[in-house]
């Protein structure tokens, strides 16, 4: 039995049902120390999570970081490819510095690192334009980060009733 300590807001029926989402694969992080935490994918992929002192780790921050590289890597992929080949080498190098009085990243800033160099300047120039559209129109991380997202938090008890099981 699960006992809800925050609930999303309750609509009534003059309210349009929200949009129904496609499914998502499961993801959970569970805790396995002193602030470190290992995040779990249902298609099998691990990382290991900590504080900024934690070794072998990531921090939620770097791991933010991570998704937006990640992504603009992934949303580039297919205009390099067709371009430059299946094997092309990148690198995508992405930075933020935390405002500590906000406890936020207000800029985050990557550099994509690719040889172009077997490009005339005009055939450069349209794959940066064509790559940049890509990015710009199927990255959801950084369409999110960019428009931003609202959070919605529950925290539940998992544990027996009280008075059950003593």
């Amino acid at each position: 039995m699960t006992d809800a300590l925050a609930t999303a807001p309750q609509t009534d029926a003059s309210t349009p049902a929200p949009e129904q989402a496609p499914e998502q694969p499961a993801l959970w992080i569970e805790r396995t120390g002193t602030r470190r935490y290992v995040g779990y994918s249902e298609r099998g992929g691990v990382v290991q999570i900590g504080g900024a002192g934690a070794e072998e780790t990531f921090t939620p921050g770097e791991l933010l970081k991570i998704a937006l590289a990640s992504c603009t890597g992934l949303a580039s992929d297919a205009a390099f490819a067709r371009r430059l080949g299946d094997d092309y080498p990148a690198t995508i190098h992405v930075s933020g510095v935390n405002k500590r009085d906000e406890d936020r990243y207000p800029e985050l800033v990557e550099r994509l690192e690719v040889d172009l160099s077997a490009l005339d300047e005009a055939a450069r120039e349209r794959l940066i334009t064509v790559v940049t559209r890509a990015i710009d129109q199927s990255c959801t991380v950084g369409r999110t980060l960019k428009a931003g997202a609202t959070i919605e938090l529950s925290i539940e008890s998992v544990g027996a009733p009280d008075g059950a099981g003593a």
